[in-house]
């Protein structure tokens, strides 16, 4: 007999999109095991993203590649006191592999990729780079992959994945909506120009012509959203706005309360962001932004929303595929219209 899973540890350490798009993933596992004590391993930039997720019962802070060795002993210290049954790795690393070697948890997962693949006791072929279905499906292959080889079975996993109370949500929308001199009667659209730099993005002006057709049959509020270093592009976007109805919104209070001011948007449109992600996993509608490169395609990196509520517009074929400009604003107005907002006429 295999023994029992009560304690285990998943890893998802890079950036916030990709943590997001793992929230399935943990929703798996805890709906299969109840009972089992799951932790997760992630950067400070997600932490308040993984303690917002209902699934996770603890936290680990991942220093970093960059941090000292001493700072790598003492995770390595950490994680071995915990005792794990067993380790999933969503995004493997080789200095994460040798640490999770070095805890000795006994049953040790992850992709079969890279020289890290040697840390590990069991591996699942993926082949992630051929992008031949949405980034968490492949998280969900590896948990499934444990709860099969603990005989396991399976429970399914719906969105939305992230929540927050709705008394609270409504409060804060009033609150906003009051602050920014918006009509709370109205639709509000969330608009995040900014990418990170992780992400190929339209132009200032495509976000702003955006804002203005839709506007032209619609009445809306649009919120340009902004994060701690997007201010600026922010302030343009807005600033060709001119007298439509708009505020911007600058999130400094950290991930969670950005979190809850998209969870009371109507629509939610940005390049493949974190934020964007975010809106995916709160099951808030979206229109998604996309190149046609096959890392980082519509299909690979496709939100969390159900399908009702996601829309994705990339480069038509006929263009280079990184090619933003090349996207047809007026077809994207016209089919968020149509999708969303069909009954608002």
């Amino acid at each position: 007999m295999k023994p029992p899973l009560k304690k285990v540890l998943v890893i998802r350490n890079d950036k916030l999109g990709d943590f997001m798009l793992a929230f399935p993933a943990f929703q798996i596992l805890k709906n299969s095991l109840p009972e089992v004590s799951l932790t997760a391993l992630v950067p400070k930039y997600t932490q308040e993203m993984a303690q917002a997720c209902k699934a996770i019962d603890q936290v680990i802070i991942d220093p970093g590649p960059k941090a000292p060795w001493r700072e790598q002993l003492v995770l390595i210290q950490r994680i071995t006191s915990k005792k794990f049954d067993a380790v999933v790795t969503l995004f493997s690393t080789t200095r994460i592999g040798f640490a999770l070697f070095a805890a000795r948890i006994p049953y040790r997962l992850a992709p079969a990729t890279k020289a890290a693949q040697m840390f590990y006791n069991h591996r699942l072929t993926q082949r992630r780079s051929r992008s031949e279905k949405p980034e968490f499906e492949y998280n969900n292959d590896l948990i499934k992959t444990l709860l099969r080889d603990f005989d396991i079975e399976t429970q399914p996993a719906a969105p939305p994945y992230l929540q927050f109370p709705t008394p609270v949500v409504e409060e804060l929308r009033n609150v906003f909506c009051r602050n920014n001199q918006l009509d709370p009667q109205h639709p509000l659209i969330f608009i995040h120009p900014g990418s990170g730099g992780s992400a190929n993005n339209l132009r200032v002006e495509q976000y702003a012509t955006l804002v203005k057709q839709l506007h032209a049959n619609l009445d809306f509020s649009a919120v340009i959203t902004a994060g701690p270093n997007e201010l600026p592009i922010a302030k343009k976007v807005a600033s060709d706005l001119q007298v439509l109805p708009h505020a911007i919104y600058h999130s400094t209070e950290g991930l969670a309360v950005f979190a809850q001011h998209i969870r009371f948007a109507d629509l939610f449109i940005s390049s493949s962001t974190g934020p964007l992600h975010i809106a995916g996993a709160l099951d808030v509608p979206t229109a998604g932004f996309y190149t046609r490169r096959r890392s980082a395609t519509s299909l690979r990196w496709q939100t969390l929303n159900s399908p009702d509520n996601r829309l994705a517009f990339s480069p038509p074929e006929a263009k280079k595929e990184n090619d933003m400009s090349a996207i047809d604003i007026a077809d994207a107005v016209d089919r968020i219209r149509e999708k969303f907002f069909s009954g608002s006429d």
